[in-house]
C-alpha cells in the first residue's frame, strides 16, 4: 500500500502540474499555478518523508502536512474553476482523487493517532 501511495501521490503530482499549462498566463493564474504546483508536489514529497517518519508523533505530524496539503491543492483547483480559468472536465478527475487521498490520509492519521 505504502509503494502503491507514493506512486498515486507523485502521479497527482504530475497531474496537477500538467493542468497548470493550461491556465491563461494572467496574474490570477500564475498565482494559481504557482500555488496549485507548490502544494501538489508537496503532497508526494510530504508522503515520502511520512514513509520514513522514526517515530508515531513524527509519522502523525508528516501525515498531517499531506493532509493540508492535498486539500489545499483541492482549494486551487477549485478556485481555477470558480474563476472560469479552466473548464470543469479537465480537472473533476484531479478533485476527485484529491478528495480519495484526502480521505485516505485522514484515516490513517486516524488509525496511528487510536494506537
Amino acid at each position: 500500500m505504502k509503494e502503491q501511495l507514493k506512486k498515486r501521490t507523485k502521479i497527482f503530482a504530475h497531474n496537477c502540474v500538467k493542468i497548470t499549462q493550461s491556465l491563461p498566463n494572467t496574474y490570477l493564474s500564475n498565482h494559481i499555478k504557482g500555488q496549485l504546483i507548490r502544494c501538489s508536489t508537496s503532497v508526494a514529497a510530504n508522503y515520502r518523508a511520512t514513509c520514513i517518519a522514526q517515530s508515531k508523533p513524527s509519522f502523525i505530524a508528516k501525515i498531517s502536512i499531506v493532509i493540508e496539503e492535498v486539500d489545499e491543492s483541492n482549494f486551487w483547483l477549485e478556485f481555477a474553476l470558480d474563476e472560469n480559468l479552466i473548464e470543469k472536465n479537465k480537472i473533476e478527475n484531479l478533485l476527485q482523487e484529491s478528495s480519495e487521498l484526502t480521505a485516505i490520509f485522514m484515516a490513517s492519521r486516524k488509525t496511528a493517532s487510536r494506537k
